[in-house]
């Protein structure tokens, strides 16, 4: 008895399909109504077993908007395809990266994968003991893009089972957000989070450790994988594309791909501005600082465009240059953090938005206490943010 089998009560009438374990002797059993009933597994006999993908919340809400009368418990199928019908062989942003089945393979149907206490047999692929895991990011409301939080999940494309660990890091320590164990050929949903939780995971980490049950199999070595997501990415919903593991546009990051784990190197803020500033003091001198105190009423100003900061941006993507003004923030509230009622204008220009956003999250995340609020359109127009400090 496994997740999104079909059951039938044996001591009364009634029957259900199981979402979920309490134990090992325990079943949950969603009914036609909704509700979820724990059962004695021993009161219940499978009547059909479900191998389509089990959807997540979103999708069974946008199933029911377009078929009202349909039931929410029934699983859809699988969009599968076969290999020639892959967008990653009809050049989809994930092209050539994903190559792990040959032309004739037909992928099989592709499940969410739901945590049930031991581990179960699982149906194996031809051409899935090469081991093929991907992050992935997908917004819950497509519609809000601006506003909507965002899933996460694991997908685990091998007929490997995989003990997996999906940390954030910061500096040099890291905070556990998941972990577990994942099925073969399933996606493991992580977690939910919010827009204001971006920050927090500009660098993730995966840890794999790949095994079969109960069958001999090729060892695989043990992974670990840093990556730095692009943040800036999750403001534009072009970076979210058709895939073969959901229904709707997901981001996805490599983990492993074709059996090698993925090579991205992270390049911290701080090694930009060293490598920066050790080329531009070997050709000319150093350009004079970006703050400066308007006499006036005392206020510091302090420009953040990365012209100002910067004299060469060459090789920097939108995503290097926003960490290091994120960073020159920083190293300014640092600064007059202790100074009460202090105020700083911080000149960001109106733009698109996303380095203001950027600000106001750190002021909300790491500076709660102090005020802020638009500087003045008469001197800023709509480009600068005025924080007076409340230690």
């Amino acid at each position: 008895m496994k997740i999104g089998d079909k059951v039938r009560f044996l001591s009364e009438v009634g029957e259900g399909r199981v979402v979920g374990f309490q134990g090992k002797d325990i079943a949950l059993v969603e009914d036609a109504d909704g509700f979820e009933i724990p059962m004695q597994i021993k009161e219940l006999v499978v009547v059909q077993t479900d191998e389509y993908n089990i959807p997540t919340s979103q999708q069974k809400q946008k199933r029911a908007e377009e078929t009202p009368h349909a039931k929410s418990d029934v699983a859809a199928p699988y969009r599968g395809k076969t290999a020639q019908e892959s967008p990653y062989d009809r050049g989809s942003a994930h092209g050539s990266a994903h190559n792990s089945t040959s032309a004739n393979v037909e992928r099989m149907p592709f499940r969410e994968h739901h945590p049930v206490s031991g581990v179960s047999a699982a149906s194996e692929v031809k051409g899935g003991d090469i081991l093929n895991v991907y992050l992935a990011y997908v917004l819950v409301d497509i519609k809000q893009v601006s506003t909507t939080p965002f899933e996460t999940y694991l997908v685990n494309d091998s007929n490997y089972y995989l003990y997996y660990t999906y940390c954030n890091l910061e500096n040099q320590s890291c905070q556990v957000r998941s972990q577990g164990m994942i099925e073969p050929n399933t996606k493991l949903f992580l977690e939910e989070f919010e827009k204001s939780e971006l920050n927090d995971l500009e660098r993730v980490s995966v840890q794999l450790i790949a095994f079969k049950d109960g069958k001999p199999f090729a060892m695989k070595p043990a992974v670990s994988v840093e990556l730095r997501i692009d943040v800036v990415k999750f403001y534009k919903l072009h970076t979210f594309q058709d895939n073969d593991f959901f229904e709707e546009p997901a981001l996805l990051y490599d983990i492993v791909r074709n059996d090698q784990p993925a090579k991205q190197l992270y390049v911290s803020a701080e090694e930009v501005k060293n490598a920066l500033i050790q080329k531009r003091d070997a050709v000319q001198p150093a350009r004079k600082p970006v703050q400066k105190k308007d006499e006036r009423n005392g206020i510091l100003e302090v420009d953040l465009h990365i012209n100002e900061l910067l004299d060469n941006t060459h090789g920097l993507s939108n995503a290097d240059m926003l960490h290091y003004q994120l960073k020159k923030f920083v190293e300014v509230m640092e600064q007059y953090k202790h100074q009460q009622g202090k105020r700083i204008v911080f000149i960001h220009g109106k733009g698109e938005g996303v380095l203001r956003k950027a600000i106001l999250d750190e002021l909300k995340r790491k500076y709660p206490r102090c005020k802020w609020q638009d500087a003045s359109f008469q001197e800023y127009g709509f480009g600068a943010t005025q924080v007076t400090i409340h230690a």
